[in-house]
């Protein structure tokens, strides 16, 4: 790995391509797009290097940040995929089509993969979301487990407009998050959600000025780190896992998990 310079801490580059760079500094990383030109505008290039990411973090981080450079987070699918030439040395979107409903499957399963890994019980995510979030730029955002947003952002999904549908893991979040009818509301209409909104319907942990989001990140990043690994760990999985279970299931799985922390302070094996 490179190290960095940085005035207070030592960060460690792991890699650096395809519109993703992944860096390191003690138990968190940061996971930033690239390409501000574009917008960060998303490829199937972007999505593997995306899922190198998650497997290439190092065992002792924590918290994953998940930012955009520039003044958009990602505005979604680089529309160059639904050309007939695609991207260099890729199928273009039109040729997939073409191809058997195997072959389109398992291409959309391995797209998939990059917005899977956020929600892993080892790790918290956070999204720092700032102006465009569009169709694969909001369900990215929305892959992970809490969003910071600048009050400048606007969210949309707008994969209907196109005739498709949102495909990249983004349709259960939004669900859980804000409820089936809003849900369709958004989806369907493929309109704007501002800060605001955002914020009050759930799909912002919080909205802050531009300018206050680095800020905002380290003291949430901080708070988060200082609980015990294991205890925040158990408990994510726990909270994950409640909406599938029943009051009585839930309660079971309480205390299992309650009897693991229990003896792993007091040192006792299972």
């Amino acid at each position: 790995m490179t190290t960095l310079d940085d005035s207070e801490f030592d960060t460690e580059l792991v890699f650096d391509k395809d519109g993703v760079r992944l860096t390191v500094e003690d138990a968190v990383a940061t996971v930033t797009l690239t390409n501000p030109a574009k917008r960060n505008a998303q490829s199937p290039a972007l999505w593997r290097a995306l899922t190198e990411a998650g497997r290439s973090l190092p065992g002792s981080v924590r918290v994953v940040v998940l930012r955009g450079e520039g003044k958009s987070f990602s505005a979604g699918l680089d529309r160059q995929a639904f050309t007939p030439e695609g991207f260099d040395g890729e199928p273009s979107f039109l040729d997939l089509a073409r191809g058997s409903d195997e072959d389109l499957d398992a291409e959309i399963a391995e797209y998939q993969e990059a917005f899977t890994w956020w929600r892993r019980n080892d790790l918290v995510s956070i999204a720092v979301v700032q102006g465009h979030a569009i169709g694969a730029g909001f369900q990215l955002a929305l892959a992970c487990d809490l969003r910071i947003v600048a009050e400048d952002v606007q969210f949309a999904m707008r994969e209907t407009s196109l005739g498709l549908v949102p495909d990249l893991t983004g349709t259960h979040p939004l669900v859980s998050l804000v409820g089936y009818a809003r849900a369709l509301e958004i989806c369907a209409t493929g309109r704007f959600v501002h800060a605001e909104e955002a914020e009050r319907i759930g799909l912002a942990n919080i909205a802050v000025p531009v300018e206050e989001l680095d800020a905002t990140v380290r003291d949430l990043s901080a708070a988060l780190l200082a609980a015990p690994r294991a205890a925040v760990n158990e408990t994510k999985a726990l909270l994950q896992g409640a909406s599938g279970r029943s009051y009585e299931e839930q309660r079971v799985a309480e205390r299992a998990a309650q009897a693991r922390r229990l003896r792993d302070l007091a040192g006792v094996g299972d």
